[in-house]
């Protein structure tokens, strides 16, 4: 009579899979507190402070909000899409971040023309992601 292997009844993917879902959620929570100490920051330095400064630090402040909240709609994304990141979301958190780079640091102008090549390629990877997707439902 030949024995067969006795596997455990859970597989190393779904175990992978649990310790990935536990870590999303614990990053999850770590950027929703960020976003509200974000919004907090936000409300604050618009009230008290003043000058052409304050306005830099409120639109750098607004930038850093929509990274955080662009990270949590990616996550829910992943739980709602049955574990899949869509690749639609890495591009708008890439364009935002380059945004973001291009207001706070615009010191060099061909780091800063370089920067803005970067938005212009990713705004076109996402046209053409979004055009093909387009095609496939006519098909």
């Amino acid at each position: 009579m030949i024995q067969q292997n006795k596997r455990p009844n859970f597989k190393v993917a779904h175990v992978l899979r649990l310790i990935l879902n536990t870590a999303l959620i614990l990053l999850a929570v770590t950027l929703s507190v960020l976003l509200g100490k974000e919004i907090f920051h936000f409300i604050h330095f618009s009230i008290f402070n003043r000058g052409i400064e304050t306005h830099y630090k409120i639109l750098e402040s607004i930038l850093v909000f929509f990274l955080y909240f662009e990270f949590i709609a990616m996550i829910v994304k992943y739980f709602q899409e049955n574990y899949h990141f869509p690749l639609r979301y890495f591009l708008y958190i890439g364009i935002t971040a380059l945004i973001r780079l291009v207001i706070v640091e615009h010191d060099n102008p061909v780091n800063t023309l370089l920067h803005t090549c970067a938005i212009l390629v990713l705004t076109i990877s996402y046209a053409i992601i979004k055009f093909s997707s387009k095609q496939k439902e006519k098909l």
